[in-house]
């Protein structure tokens, strides 16, 4: 019991990062060695922000032009070719049917 109280001790030190003297020193892979991280941070965070706002600002720029609606083409006859009965009827699962009652 002793044992099983001083191995959950120690894990708990370990998890929590109580010996920091055996952690080995943090390395920085950016090309100089004096850069901030908080100033990195900071840009890209801004970056992102103004990109949403423009592309926002786009978005409903493009939506709310409209755009032009054409008249109906004629019903060319090679659009609905029927040379055999669908299992399920007459016509297409998703073409728009009229409603029986």
């Amino acid at each position: 019991m002793a044992m099983a109280m001083v191995r959950s001790g120690a894990l708990r030190t370990a998890l929590r990062g109580g010996s920091r003297a055996s952690a080995p020193p943090k390395r920085s892979f950016s090309s100089s060695a004096h850069h901030d991280d908080a100033y990195e941070t900071a840009k890209w965070e801004k970056i992102t922000y103004l990109g949403i706002a423009t592309c926002t600002i786009l978005a409903i720029y493009n939506l709310s032009k409209g755009h032009p609606h054409y008249e109906q083409p004629p019903p060319y006859p090679y659009l609905h070719i029927r040379n055999k009965e669908f299992p399920w009827g007459p016509d297409g699962l998703f073409e728009a049917k009229p409603h029986h009652h």
